[in-house]
Formats: structure tokens, C-alpha cells, sequence
């Protein structure tokens, strides 16, 4: 049963991430799983209405179904009532994109944002996407609040990542990495110029539960290298660090933050 659930929880983590859709061989072969099988998960998934297949392409995709989930998860939680005014503000002064990420287990998951941009090119991506963590001014902030070891645990999980589909400035070494978490330490924030992404700058720092270690998230403004400088996002700076310190304080009216604890290894050891 086990090895049953764990695929079909693969398959919508895999869904998830393809939002035009997979066919069924791709399915497969990504779980290393007989087409047959597959096609099993794919057919109860969708009598439960968690995945549909288009009649015409043939690709199977997520139904909405999931999306509310989440989105009725955080809303009964407040996190979104918490954290939607303090980036509706926060996008307004920067004039770019502001995303919230959550720290969840081993994750960093995009759940908010708001947008700045009132012309020319609008960055704008999808909420609901885990963040890379060795590319992301989000991740590296997240990161650097642990020890090395840590950050380099949780960042062979995920990978450095596709150099071709990064930026030009990713760190693709432990080395290189580590030179980042340093600088974002040093810093007190995560200045990531064309590191995830060719053309996109950002600018993160990591969110702590008040009166502990804890980072429970990260918040972040990105856009355009072209009008957000490096001397641009340093400016940014101390207005991130208010929202974010808002953020925080605000944590507290969470039964989400205030009731759950999602330790890391090292965290672990030390209770």
C-alpha cells in the first residue's frame, strides 16, 4: 500500500510540476514504473478527481482540485490574511515582483506574491512551486541561516541544477555555493544578480518565528536585471527587512506557525 501511495503522490508531485501536462510513457518513465502501472495511478487519481487527460493531446494534468486544497489549507490557517497586505504594501514601494515562501520540511514553497511592475516586462510566475535552493536569492537566504552542512544536505536533495536552463551567476559548485551562503551572511540578505534565471535579479531574506532560530520563510522582490541594478536591490534592502520583520510579529497569530514545528536535522540533535 505504501509503495502504492508513494507513487501516486510522485505522480501529482510530478504533475505539479509540468503544468502543460505529461503523456503517459513520460509518467512512467520518470517513476520507473511499467506503462501499465501507471496508467492504473492515473485512471484512480482521476475518479478522484485530482488528475484529467485531455481527450484531444492525450496529456494527463492536475485538476484544480489540488490547487484549492492548498489554497483552503492556508486560508484556514492565515497565513495568506497574514502575509497578503505586507506584500501588497512591500510591491508597491519596490515596484517588482514580492513572493512569501514557507519552509516545510525539507522545502521552501512559493506561496504568495503580489506584483509591482505596472509596465514593461512584468515577471510574474506561478505561486505553489517549490524554490531551487542553490540558485534562488530565496533559497540562499534560507540557507544561510543553517551551517554548511546543513545547507549542503538539503541542496543534494534538489541538485545544483540544468546550467542551461539557469542563469549565468548560478552557483553549479559546493564551492561556489558556499562563497554565497557567506556573502548573504555577511550581508544579512541574498542579492542574486542572473542567478536563476538569464536576466532576472532578486533579492531575499530569511523570516524566523519571533524569540527563536526558527526561519519559518523567506521573502523575496525580483525583476529584471535591466531595472534592478545591484546598487537597485541594496537599496531595497532595508524595506525587505521591515516586511519581513512584519511578517514575523505577525506569525504569531498563526495556528500554523504557532502549533507546528518542521525541524531540521541539526535541530533535531540539539532537543
Amino acid at each position: 500500500m505504501s509503495s502504492i501511495l508513494d507513487r501516486a503522490l510522485n505522480i501529482v508531485e510530478i504533475l505539479a510540476n509540468s503544468p502543460g501536462g505529461l503523456q503517459l510513457y513520460v509518467i512512467a518513465e520518470r517513476l520507473d514504473i511499467p506503462r501499465s502501472a501507471a496508467h492504473r495511478l492515473l485512471g484512480e487519481l482521476a475518479r478522484l478527481g485530482y488528475v484529467e487527460q485531455d481527450e484531444i493531446t492525450t496529456l494527463y494534468q492536475l485538476t484544480l482540485k489540488v490547487a484549492s486544497l492548498g489554497q483552503t489549507y492556508l486560508s484556514l490557517n492565515g497565513i495568506l490574511d497574514i502575509a497578503q497586505p505586507v506584500l501588497e504594501r512591500l510591491a508597491e514601494k519596490a515596484g517588482e515582483l514580492v513572493r512569501l515562501g514557507i519552509v516545510n520540511d525539507h522545502r521552501l514553497t512559493w506561496i504568495a506574491k503580489a506584483q509591482g511592475a505596472r509596465s514593461g516586462f512584468r515577471y510574474d510566475p506561478d505561486a505553489g512551486m517549490d524554490a531551487h535552493l542553490a540558485s534562488t536569492s530565496s533559497g540562499h537566504a534560507w540557507l544561510a541561516t543553517m551551517s554548511d552542512e546543513e545547507a549542503l544536505r538539503l541542496v543534494s536533495r534538489q541538485g545544483f541544477g540544468d546550467s542551461a536552463k539557469l542563469g549565468p551567476n548560478a552557483a553549479m559548485t559546493v564551492q561556489a555555493l558556499l562563497k554565497c551562503l557567506a556573502l548573504t551572511r555577511r550581508d544579512g540578505y541574498a542579492l542574486n544578480l542572473e542567478s536563476s534565471a538569464p536576466g532576472l535579479s532578486a533579492i531575499a531574506v530569511a523570516i524566523q518565528k519571533p524569540g527563536t532560530t526558527r526561519t519559518i520563510g523567506a521573502l523575496s522582490i525580483a525583476g529584471p536585471a535591466t531595472r534592478l541594478s545591484e546598487a537597485q536591490l541594496r537599496a531595497l534592502a532595508p524595506e525587505l527587512r521591515a516586511a519581513a520583520g512584519e511578517l514575523s510579529a505577525a506569525s504569531l497569530g498563526s495556528s500554523y506557525f504557532g502549533g507546528v514545528r518542521h525541524l531540521t536535522r541539526s535541530e533535531e540533535g540539539a532537543e
